[in-house]
């Protein structure tokens, strides 16, 4: 096998690698992360959305006015160099649990969007794979263990003092670039003397740990399509983090210069939704920046002089604010049921809301008493989903009432997301509206046909199981969406680890 020397790159190009997984089934390959299986040679954005994540935007400030000086020490001293001063910007004083957190529920999603075909390509044929990465293990492992089925990751260990990260590397094994690598590698072969069968890497740091494998490939610096999210072994339907785009150098900089003023324009328009009577909403939200499309037929509101009862919204859930959007839609004020809401963001409400217990029994009698006052808005998903999938309907609502309205919304933000699942939901609202231009496309559906719905007559036989995964499929198929069978829970326990249920104060002695 060739060797590096001081002229040009002797390894192979990755394309030359013969990757039939009939061939390599038995084998193992041993991967570098940045530059090899990420398109990207640069770790800037993911030291940027743990800096985000675990101190807001002064430590992403922080991490700017450093990222010069870590570039510098790269090229002038050491690519050690530069990742210590990463390192320290991205994670001093943060709580090793907030890091863990951001590695598992925030930095897949991005990861995802930027594994490079070429190195996938060889990586996922072989039996075994490995990593070596000078990034800290703790961030990239998650998503190369879960999303890529990597077998061992080796990466840069934090040092941590009363469980916070300190800022530093462990001392033992340094920050992994050049013969760190390499002594990793073997530190993972251990007694088995048979070294990989495959290096791959990026860069002339990696020549070493290259060196040692029997066919070694070099991934080239030549710009490469991401490989689609539907090729990877695993979808991610689940992510949290507030930002939106990869924070690349440029996005944090505009990012850490528009939050001032993205928060006072917040403020003003969750001033005006809560103000303003309904009717006007429509026509303020538009003269601040925010656009609401409205599609389809809405339905009259009931005539109570006819004794009917309220005409069900059965709504896909996109964030906090969908209820409010739809009762914008409607030109009208709407209740919506909601199950765990900031007591902020109940005061600034613009309609009713009602929160449900999850006790089957009094949350029916509960929809049912609102349905009798009027019209009524309910997400069955009970919990919201950014990508474009549907979680499982629950079946309650289509056991209450057969005047059910399937409604499909949809919204587009740009800078920041406005859901969480990890953080304070009080400021939800504030992060949607911080978006320069937010948008909200309301889509209301054909009322159900009564041979659809529970009630339907003798002839039919539809279960509220039937009616919730029609309407669940209805919805999906107007988005262009997929339906999945996760539930709420499926969502907090791989974000934050818990059920997703608030405890809910009540007064002393009851």
């Amino acid at each position: 096998m060739a060797v590096a020397t001081g002229g040009g790159e002797l390894f192979p190009a990755v394309d030359k690698c013969d990757a039939s997984s009939s061939f390599r089934g038995g084998h193992t390959v041993v991967s570098d992360l940045d530059g090899t299986l990420l398109r990207s040679r640069s770790a800037f954005p993911y030291y940027a959305l743990v800096a985000f994540e675990t101190g807001g935007v002064p430590r992403l400030v922080l991490l700017l006015l450093l990222a010069p000086l870590a570039a510098a020490l790269c090229h002038a001293v050491s690519e050690a160099a530069g990742v210590r001063v990463l390192v320290f910007a991205a994670t001093a004083g943060a709580r090793l649990s907030d890091i863990e957190s951001a590695a598992r529920a925030v930095l897949p999603k991005f990861y995802a969007g930027d594994v490079h075909p070429g190195a996938w390509r060889v990586f996922e044929a072989c039996g075994r794979r490995w990593v070596v990465t000078a990034t800290p293990r703790v961030m990239a492992e998650p998503f190369l263990r879960d999303y890529l089925g990597a077998d061992a990751v080796a990466g840069t260990e934090l040092a941590s003092w009363r469980g916070r990260a300190t800022g530093l590397v462990d001392a033992r094994r340094g920050v992994l670039v050049g013969p760190r690598k390499a002594e990793a590698l073997r530190e993972m072969v251990g007694d088995d003397v048979q070294m990989p069968e495959i290096g791959l890497g990026g860069r002339r740091s990696d020549y070493v740990f290259m060196s040692l494998c029997k066919e070694a490939y070099l991934v080239p610096r030549e710009p490469a399509e991401a490989v689609r999210a539907d090729k990877l072994p695993k979808p991610i339907v689940f992510h949290d983090g507030r930002l939106v785009q990869r924070p690349t150098p440029l996005v944090a900089l505009l990012t850490v210069v528009w939050f001032p003023v993205g928060f006072l324009l917040a403020c003003v328009r969750v001033a005006a939704g809560a103000l303003l009577p309904m009717p006007w909403m429509y026509v303020a939200f538009r003269a601040l920046g925010v656009r609401v499309v409205v599609r389809g037929a809405p339905p009259p509101r009931a005539d109570r002089a006819e004794g009917r009862t309220g005409v069900l919204f059965a709504c896909s859930h996109r964030t906090l604010l969908d209820a409010i959007f739809l009762s914008v839609a409607l030109g009208r004020p709407v209740a919506a049921v909601t199950y765990s809401l900031s007591r902020l963001s109940e005061f600034l409400s613009p309609i009713r809301t009602v929160r449900l217990t999850r006790h089957r029994t009094t949350d029916a009698a509960a929809i049912k008493d609102l349905l009798a006052e009027g019209d009524l808005v309910i997400c069955p998903e009970g919990t919201t989903c950014r990508e474009p999938f549907l979680l499982r309907f629950s079946a309650l609502f289509a056991e209450l009432t057969d005047d059910i309205v399937p409604v499909a919304t949809e919204c587009r933000m740009s800078m920041f997301h406005g859901t969480t699942a990890r953080g304070w939901k009080g400021m939800d609202p504030f992060y949607f509206f911080m978006n320069p231009f937010p948008e909200y496309t309301i889509t209301f559906l054909n009322k159900l046909p009564a041979e659809l719905t529970c009630g339907g007559g003798r002839e039919y036989s539809n279960s509220s199981h039937d009616v919730a995964n029609y309407v669940q499929r209805l919805i999906a198929s107007t988005l262009s969406y997929k339906c999945t069978s996760f539930t709420r829970k499926d969502k907090y326990r791989a974000l934050a680890g818990n059920d997703g249920i608030v405890a809910v104060k009540t007064a002393k002695g009851k």
